[in-house]
C-alpha cells in the first residue's frame, strides 16, 4: 500500500525541514506558518466539501504542530490547537454529520456540565472562571468532538495513512528545530532530570509526548507501507526522532511510544497470515536492532546519564525515592478531594486551589483520570467509563481498525502522565473509532490518451 508517492513524500519532508530552519532563524515566522496552514486547510475543506475527510487532515496537522508552535511562540493562544481541532471537526460534521450510535459521547459532554456549575460556586473570587474552564475542559471537549466525528466513519487505510502523515510532518520539523537548537547534548546536561534545553527551551513532558507520537507513527508506517524508498526514509527518521525524544530526559512520551508500538505489532502479528508473519519477522528483528543502536548512541552521547534516568537514579547513581517525580503527591491530593466530594466533585479548575490550601503547592494536574474524579465526582467517573468502554464495545462489532488498541493505549498512557495539556491524546482517541474499509478499485477505461499522466499530489 502506497500512502503517498516517493516524490511527494520527499518534497513534503524537505518543505518542513525548510520551515524548521526558517523558524529557527526567525521565530516570528512560526505564527505565519501556523496561520497559513489553518487558512490552507480551510480552503481545502470548503473547496472539496470534506469529501475525503479533509477536516481530519487539518486537525492532524494542527495537532502535530501544537507543541512546536508553543515552543516557538507561534500559538495564537495556548489552547489554539484544541480550539482548531474542535472547529475543524465541527465543520466536518456540518458537511457529513455524525453517526447516531455515537450518542454516548453526547452524554460525556453532558456529564461535564455539573463540574462547570460547581466551579462557578467554588472558585475563589480572584480566579478567572473562564480561563480555568478553558484550560481544563478544552481537552475533554475536543476529545468528545473527535469521537463524534470519527465514530464508525468509514475510510480506506490509505486515507488514514495520509492523516497520520499530516500529524507526522510538523513533528519531524520540530525534531529538526531541536537539533539546531541544541546540536551537542553534552553541553546542556546538568543531571538526570527532564532537560528543558534539549527540549527547545520548552516543557520536556509535552515535547517528549509529541515526539513519542511521531516515533509510533513512523514505526507503524514501516509495516503498513510497502515501498522500499519510503521505508528507508522512515527508518532514518525513526532513529532521529527517537534520539531527540530520548534526550529530553522525559520518560513519559518515550515509554508510551514503546508500549503503543508493542501493542500495535502484537495485534498486527496476530491478525496476519503465515506468509505475512514470515515477512514481518526480519523487520521486527531489524527494528529491535535499530532501537538498541539508537539507545547505545544516546547513552554514549549523554555519558550514561540516560541510563541512570530510566533506572530512576541521580547523576551520582543514587536511587531516587520518588519514581513519579512528584506526580504521586498530586494524585493523592486529587483523590482526597474526590473522597471529600464524591458525588459532585469540587468544580472545574478548583483542584489547584484545593491543593494549595492542603499543602501550599500551587500546580496543575498531570493525571486526567484523577482530575476528572476530583473536579467532576461521580459524573467524571461515568464520563471515564464511557471513554474506556465505548471503543471496546465498538471493537466487538467492528474489528477493521488495526490501530484501535494502540491508539487507546496512547490516549490512556498520555492522560496519565501529561493530563490533556495537548490535543494529541484527544485526536488520537478519535482515530481509534474509525472503521477501515477496502478501497474501491476503479475499473480502468481502455481509451487512447495523448500522453501518460501521473498525479503525484498529496491532497488529490
Amino acid at each position: 500500500m502506497k500512502a503517498v508517492t516517493n516524490i511527494s513524500y520527499v518534497q513534503l519532508l524537505l518543505l518542513h525541514l525548510g520551515m524548521a530552519m526558517t523558524i529557527y532563524v526567525s521565530e516570528a515566522t512560526s505564527k505565519f506558518f501556523l496561520f497559513g496552514a489553518v487558512l490552507f486547510f480551510l480552503y481545502l475543506i470548503v473547496t472539496k466539501q470534506n469529501r475525503n475527510d479533509e477536516v481530519l487532515l487539518a486537525a492532524a496537522y494542527v495537532t502535530g504542530f501544537e507543541v512546536f508552535s508553543r515552543m516557538t511562540g507561534g500559538a495564537i493562544s495556548y489552547e489554539f490547537a484544541k480550539y482548531s481541532v474542535i472547529g475543524f471537526l465541527t465543520l466536518g460534521m456540518f458537511y457529513k454529520g455524525f453517526n447516531r450510535k455515537s450518542w454516548a459521547y453526547i452524554f460525556f459532554i453532558i456529564f461535564l456540565i455539573p463540574g462547570i456549575l460547581f466551579s462557578a460556586m467554588n472558585l475563589n473570587y480572584e480566579t478567572s472562571m473562564v480561563k480555568a474552564i478553558a484550560f481544563n475542559l478544552s481537552g475533554p471537549i475536543s476529545l468528545a468532538i473527535c469521537a463524534l466525528y470519527c465514530y464508525n466513519r468509514r475510510m480506506p487505510m490509505k486515507r488514514l495513512q495520509k492523516i497520520l502523515l499530516a500529524a507526522l510532518l510538523p513533528i519531524v520539523a520540530m525534531a529538526a528545530y531541536l537539533y539546531v537548537y541544541t546540536p551537542n547534548i553534552r553541553d546542556v546536561l546538568t543531571g538526570t532530570q527532564s532537560n528543558f534545553e534539549a527540549s527547545g527551551g520548552f516543557g520536556p513532558n509535552q515535547v517528549s509526548t509529541i515526539l513519542g507520537l511521531g516515533m509510533f507513527i513512523l514505526l507503524s508506517r514501516l509495516f503498513l507501507i510497502k515501498d522500499r524508498i519510503i521505508n528507508i526514509i522512515d527508518v532514518l527518521l525513526l532513529i532521529f526522532v527517537s534520539y531527540r525524544g530520548i534526550v529530553t530526559f522525559s520518560r513519559g512520551g518515550v515509554i508510551t511510544a514503546g508500549v503503543c508500538s508493542l501493542v500495535f505489532l502484537a495485534i498486527l502479528y496476530w491478525r496476519s497470515g503465515v506468509q505475512q508473519k514470515v515477512v514481518m519477522l526480519p523487520k521486527l528483528i531489524a527494528i529491535a536492532l535499530v532501537f538498541m543502536a539508537t539507545w547505545a548512541f544516546t547513552s554514549f552521547n549523554t555519558s550514561g546519564m540516560i541510563d541512570k534516568r530510566y533506572a530512576n537514579q541521580d547523576a551520582a547513581g543514587r536511587q531516587k525515592e520518588d519514581l513519579s517525580t512528584g506526580r504521586l503527591e498530586l494524585i493523592n491530593s486529587e483523590l482526597e478531594a474526590f473522597y471529600d466530594y464524591p458525588l459532585t466533585g469540587i468544580g472545574v479548575g478548583k483542584i489547584r486551589e484545593y491543593r494549595q490550601a492542603q499543602s501550599g503547592r500551587l500546580s496543575n494536574s498531570h493525571n486526567e483520570i484523577t482530575r476528572m474524579f476530583s473536579e467532576h465526582g461521580l459524573f467524571g467517573m461515568l464520563g471515564l467509563f464511557i471513554l474506556i468502554f465505548t471503543p471496546l464495545i465498538f471493537r466487538i462489532y467492528n474489528r477493521s481498525n488495526v490501530y484501535l488498541f494502540a491508539f487507546m493505549a496512547f490516549w490512556f498512557l498520555t492522560i496519565n502522565h501529561s493530563s490533556m495539556r495537548i490535543a494529541a491524546p484527544a485526536f488520537i482517541y478519535g482515530l481509534c473509532l474509525l472503521s477501515l474499509v477496502r478501497e474501491k478499485r476503479k475499473t480502468p477505461l481502455h481509451r487512447k490518451q495523448a500522453s501518460p499522466q501521473r498525479n503525484y499530489g498529496y491532497f488529490h
